[in-house]
This record gives structure tokens, sequence and C-alpha cells, in this order.
């Protein structure tokens, strides 16, 4: 069955000024993916449960635990400019 899709009026819509030859190129490239999609409709997935991923899904996060960490002079040791006990850095919001 050829499925039909108004590629000018959809052209229209989008405000593309399509040639005939572009009409008739993507009226051809169109009517073939809804074929296709007309032939996966008639797949049987009545067994098949619904899903928002292909793969499963893990968190794969190490679990938060306390740790010792730097301490602020540490921290500020290599920083090229610092003052007040802070990381000084240029403006980039005014």
């Amino acid at each position: 069955m050829k499925l039909e899709f108004d590629v000018r009026y959809t052209a229209q819509l989008a405000r593309l000024n399509l040639s005939e030859a572009e009409i008739a190129k993507f009226q051809s490239q169109l009517s073939q993916v809804l074929e296709y999609v007309e032939k996966l409709e008639e797949v049987d997935i009545s067994g098949v449960d619904a899903t928002a991923h292909a793969n499963a899904v893990f968190n794969v996060l190490r679990e938060d635990a306390p740790r010792d960490w730097f301490t602020a002079a540490e921290a500020l040791s290599n920083a090229p400019r610092k003052a007040n006990d802070l990381f000084v850095v240029t403006k980039v919001v005014e």
C-alpha cells in the first residue's frame, strides 16, 4: 500500500521554499518511511514490557561516606590568585 504524505503542505507550514524536484524526492522518501512504520505496527508486541531504555540503567555512584578532605590551606596552595582564604577568579558576569 502506498501511503501519501503531503510534502507541499508540510513545507508551507515550515515556511520552506522547495523546488518541484525536492518535493518529488521528499514525497518518495517520506512515503517509504511511512510504509516502514506501517510494517512495524504489524509486529506483535503483546508480550513485551514497556521500557524507557533499551539497556538496563543502574546507579553507578559510590556510596556517600565521610572521609578526610583538603584543608582550606591545601586547596588554596596551588591557586594563582587568592584573598581572604578564597579563590580569586576573573569576573564573568556583569
